[in-house]
């Protein structure tokens, strides 16, 4: 029998929050739109000097050409991708962790630990789910080296410094996405429902957020959602949001800048290692999304799961508890 219910979904029923799932799901979207804007405009903030650089340098702002909407969010997408712009837009997503911890602190009056924020074998959590995110990517990409999807080199020349940045920014912008769908919403709902409700909803808004990222489709969205019930379960078979959170970091950061591959459809960086597809359907290699898109990481997020849920069947005690 696997115990499903976490402390921290204990924790949390102590909280002000809305037992009404409706209105629970309503301020989340709220509480999102909020990070978004905010998030966005820092990102807009850190993009202008680029931007102005390269309009000048098409003539728009000397020969008084009118930029169209078309135009400048074709500018802005590729403009993102640049290294002086992407790792600020990743360290700033700080701000999503900051919002969801202050809103569950100071609105919903949770303890910090019932977003699975706890000292106890935080870096021993940390660095397995450090090495979780590693395996995994990399397993994905030997299965489409083996099958003969994708080939694999190693890059001509190698910035260790700009990849260092990335893996910094990245700690940043896999821990946000963790507090907001995970230490915020589902210990949330979790709280107050069935951790199946809070497991499911939570993967759902997580494959939703990535909608408008280019190569958004079925099968990312399959993907995305599967992502989100195995980081769920992971969280609540550890009881803690620390292994979650490095987990998300690293799977981001081995698949961009290990292995080169577009992260959600963010498009190509620096990295170790460059991979080729072979001209096969999206399904196999992903498509614009990234491998995040292939049938390869359903079968490994699908063997994830099922290892998950056997360690926390075979746990004597499923969820880990432990003294604070």
């Amino acid at each position: 029998m696997i115990n499903m219910r976490p402390r921290m979904f204990e924790e949390a029923e102590k909280s002000y929050a809305s037992s009404n799932i409706v209105i629970q799901i309503l301020l989340f979207l709220v509480v999102f739109f909020i990070i978004y804007v905010i998030e966005g405009v820092i990102s807009s903030v850190i993009a202008v000097p680029a931007m102005m650089d390269e309009l000048v340098r098409q003539g728009y702002l000397e020969s008084g050409q009118k930029l169209t909407m078309e135009k400048s969010i074709e500018l802005s997408a590729e403009l993102s991708t640049l290294p002086k712009i992407m790792i600020p837009t990743l360290i700033c997503t700080v701000t999503g962790t900051l919002i969801s911890i202050f809103y569950c602190r100071f609105i919903e009056m949770r303890s910090l630990s019932s977003m699975g924020i706890r000292k106890n074998h935080a870096l021993a959590h940390y660095f397995t789910g450090f090495a979780a995110g590693a395996v995994m990517m990399t397993a994905i990409i030997l299965l489409t080296v083996i099958t003969g999807v994708n080939d694999i080199k190693l890059s001509a020349n190698i910035n260790v410094g700009l990849i260092l940045l990335y893996f910094l920014g990245f700690l940043f912008q896999g821990m946000s996405e963790e507090f907001i769908f995970r230490g915020y919403l589902m210990n949330t709902i979790g709280g107050h429902h069935s951790t199946w409700s809070a497991v499911g909803i939570s993967a759902a808004a997580f494959g939703l957020a990535h909608a408008f990222n280019p190569g958004f489709g079925a099968m990312p969205m399959i993907n995305l959602v599967l992502y989100g019930v195995f980081a769920s379960l992971y969280m609540i078979c550890f009881d803690d949001i620390w292994g979650v959170c490095a987990l998300h970091s690293v799977w981001n950061f081995t698949q961009g800048n290990i292995y080169g591959i577009s992260v959600s459809g963010t498009g190509d960086s620096e990295s170790v290692f460059r991979i080729s597809s072979h001209s096969l359907p999206d399904f196999l290699t992903g498509g614009e999304f990234g491998i995040e898109g292939s049938i390869f990481t359903t079968i490994v997020l699908g063997a994830g799961i099922a290892a998950v849920l056997l360690k926390m069947k075979r746990s004597s005690t499923p969820v880990v508890r432990e003294q604070e």
